[in-house]
């Protein structure tokens, strides 16, 4: 399935989100770094400027997630696990990056830093109840399933 996102470039060296192979889920973002490359100490988290907005479709999310290699291999993933961009959002994509690794990471102009999915979702009318349909597994918690 195929949803058209209009992306501005905010610098005209920023590079637009691509695709790694054609069914890849998540569109490679790239950093834009005009003062040159940036290094990240270990466990700190830097700010990562993509040059690049868009305007998502109203019912997507732009869902920003690490790329494997960058992650497993270097420690570098979004500090927030995952970023939310809403539709309704018209400014600057930018990348928290954590070093999760005991090692600096150096970060390049022009580096895949992250990926985004396009995903569709819900909004819910939350109403208050006094009650809730009962389940077999009811207030079981984290690790309950698995006993």
């Amino acid at each position: 399935m195929k949803q058209t996102v209009k992306i501005k470039k905010l610098d005209p060296e920023a590079i637009v989100p691509s695709y790694g192979s054609p069914c890849a889920a998540g569109a490679d973002l790239y950093a834009l770094l005009k003062d040159g490359a940036v290094t990240v100490q270990p466990h700190e988290t830097v700010f990562v400027h993509t040059g690049i907005a868009m305007e998502i479709p109203a019912g997507f999310a732009g869902l920003i997630y690490a790329r494997s290699g960058t992650a497993c291999k270097r420690g570098l993933a979004p500090a927030n696990k995952v970023g939310v961009v809403d539709s309704d959002y018209r400014g600057e994509i930018m990348v928290a990056l954590h070093n999760h690794s005991e090692i600096a990471q150096t970060i390049e102009n022009g580096e895949r830093i992250a990926q985004m999915v396009i995903a569709p979702y819900l909004t819910a009318d939350f109403i208050e109840a006094g009650s809730l349909e009962e389940t077999d597994r009811g207030e079981g918690g984290f690790g309950s399933t698995g006993k």
